[in-house]
């Protein structure tokens, strides 16, 4: 058996590609933290992975716009945890208004994690 013949063929790639442009996105709300001081930042988006991804990326290029969470970070970045706090479902009515849903579960997060320092 040759290692050609553990290839997906190209329909299989073209059916794997097309399911992963219509699956439905990760969006949520996140959280980072940093455990030394406190602080804790809560946020949400329609790619909750590609947001983490991101804050982390910036943060260690030294660019992210929380001065404080970036101070932080400069100090010890293994303080940090960044972690997906929920997850929206997809629902079946196409009127569904994504938008406020992660509207209203970041500010809940907000409230619940307030004690914390969050912003």
């Amino acid at each position: 058996m040759n290692a050609a013949s553990h290839q997906p063929d190209s329909a299989q790639r073209r059916r794997r590609a097309r399911q992963a442009r219509d699956a439905f996105p990760p969006m949520g709300v996140y959280a980072v933290r940093e455990r030394a001081a406190g602080l804790v930042r809560v946020g949400s988006s329609r790619d909750v992975h590609a947001r983490l991804t991101r804050i982390q990326f910036e943060l260690r290029l030294g660019t992210h716009p929380d001065k404080e969470l970036q101070a932080a970070w400069r100090h010890d970045p293994a303080r940090f945890s960044f972690e997906v706090l929920e997850l929206v479902q997809q629902r079946s009515d196409p009127a569904f208004d994504y938008a406020e849903e992660l509207r209203v579960l970041e500010q809940l997060y907000r409230e619940e994690l307030a004690d914390g320092g969050v912003r």
